[in-house]
Order: C-alpha cells, then structure tokens, then sequence
C-alpha cells in the first residue's frame, strides 16, 4: 500500500499501535482493581473512560497499519484520541478540590465544591463540542463537512485548554499563599483550618501538577494539529502524534495509578471542619481572630 493512499500521510507502525494498546489496556484494567478495592467509583466515569477511549482509538490505529486506506479506522481513531484524555482531565480538577479541602479552603479564590461544579462542567462542555465535531467529521462524505467537524472539535480543545489554564492559576496562586500562610481577603465566611501538608499530600500535589502539564502538553499539540488542517505536516507526522499524544496520555493516566488519590488522601471526600473569619475592620478593631466551630 502506498503512503499516497493513506489518510494518515503515512502509514501508521503496527508496533507502536501495539504498545500503545498493551498500555492503555494495562492501566485501564489496573484503575478498574483500584477504583473497586478503594470504593472511588467515580473514577469509572473519569479515568476508567478515558482508558477506554483510548483503546478504541490506539485499535484503530492498528486497524490502519493493515488498512490505511480505509476511512472508518481513520476517522475513530482521530475521534477517539482527540475526546478520551478529556474524562481524564477532569480527575484533575476533581482532586484540587480535595486538596483544597485538605490544606485550607481559606487560601483558595474558589471553595472546594466550586472547583468540582465550574471546571467539571467544563469538561462535560468540551467533551460535548468534541463529540459533535467528531461525529459530524466521521459522517461527513464532503471535504467542507470533515472540516468542519475538525474545526468543531478544535473549538472544544481551545475551549478545554483555557480551562486548564484557569485551574492551573487557581492552583499555583492557592499553593503559594499556603506556603506563604496568607489566605485569600474575605470580609466574613467560613473557611477551613489550616491542614497539615504531609508526605502524602506533597506525592498527590507533584502527581496532579506532573499529570496537568503533561495534558497541558497533549492540548498544545492538539491545536496545533488541528488548526494546520488535515493536509498539515504536523498531523502527517507520526512520531508528533507517538509522543505528545499518546505518550502524554500513557504517562498522565499511569501517574494516576501510582499516585492513587485512595492510597494519598483516602477513600472519601474529605469534609473540612469550618470555622469563622471575623471580618477585617473587626479584626483591626480588636486584634483578635473570633472562630466558633461549626
């Protein structure tokens, strides 16, 4: 079969789709054990399903080393791969928030909850307007309709990479002023004590920032990939699309099963004990910091 005929711009290695494959499957399988044996059923929905996406893509990849002509294995691995890392992403931002809880709510701009409502709908958004661009690219029997899907599903990437931007920040800024022991101004509220950052927690917190700049990496690729259209030499190069793709993927997914959230913070959603920040004019007035435990 000759490069010309394949949709790729190259005919994709049977040996990496194999790799590929094996480790997907291999740490897919594995968070299934972890998320049963720790009761965290809500990885199933996160990092289970992007293990799970993947496999579909990477197979169809190996689909294509034997068929590169064929358009369906084409189209659901582009689909697949573009649309699984972003369950993942949201195993991200679902930890900052215990985390937060963990460390001090009262050194973050967002309370713990607000981490999990406002970026997890992100996620949901941008997997939306991936899944729409992909299936209206994979139906599509026109040129002009395949772009379109691919301009559809570079919208959702843009869309996801701004929200990790703003989390990212969010975590930097309230990891800071943790260390720094200044919480965020409030003129009243509840906030929560003060938490120990233990051993655990310094492995948890290196995880979630290795794992976030590896995905952050995998969505710089992605736009790029993507806004060069499908004739582009970066999407016609399969050593781009092995390492800031899939090896970004592989080694977020696989932090995850090392640096297990049930193993570092427990099985449960930590519940902060809350106490009360008097306001600041109070605080100036009497120079004391009135807290009642709820």
């Amino acid at each position: 079969m000759a490069v010309e005929d394949s949709q790729y711009g190259y005919i994709p290695h049977e040996y990496a789709a194999i790799i590929f494959v094996v480790l997907f499957g291999f740490s897919t399988a594995l968070h299934v054990g972890q998320a049963i044996y720790y009761r965290m059923w809500w990885l199933f929905l996160t990092a289970v399903l992007c293990g799970l996406g993947e496999l579909v893509g990477w197979s169809g990849r190996l689909w294509s080393s034997f068929s590169p002509s064929f358009s369906n294995p084409f189209m659901m691995q582009i689909t697949s791969t573009i649309i699984s890392p972003t369950p993942l992403i949201a195993v991200n931002f679902i930890l900052l928030s215990w985390i937060v809880t963990r460390l001090g709510s009262c050194y973050s701009r967002l309370t713990p909850i607000w981490y999990t409502i406002i970026f997890v709908s992100c996620d949901i958004v941008a997997l939306v307007i991936q899944g729409a661009g992909g299936g209206i690219a994979s139906a599509a029997d026109t040129v002009s309709g395949t772009n379109l899907g691919a301009h559809i599903m570079l919208a959702g990437i843009v869309f996801q990479f701004i929200a990790i931007i703003v989390y990212s920040t969010l975590a930097v800024e309230f990891l800071w002023r943790y260390s720094k022991d200044l919480p965020v101004p409030r003129v009243q509220g509840t906030v929560s004590d003060r938490g120990l950052l233990d051993p655990k927690l310094k492995t948890m917190i290196a995880a979630l920032a290795f794992s976030t700049l590896v995905l952050f990496i995998r969505s710089i690729y992605r736009i790029i990939e993507l806004a060069t259209g499908w004739n582009g030499r970066i999407i016609h190069t399969e050593v781009y699309f092995n390492v800031l793709d899939g090896g970004m993927v592989v080694l977020a997914i696989f932090t995850i099963n090392f640096a297990h959230p049930g193993r570092l913070l427990g099985t449960k959603r930590p519940v902060p004990r809350k106490t009360y920040r008097a306001p600041e004019s109070e605080q100036s007035s009497t120079g004391t910091l009135m807290r009642q435990t709820v």
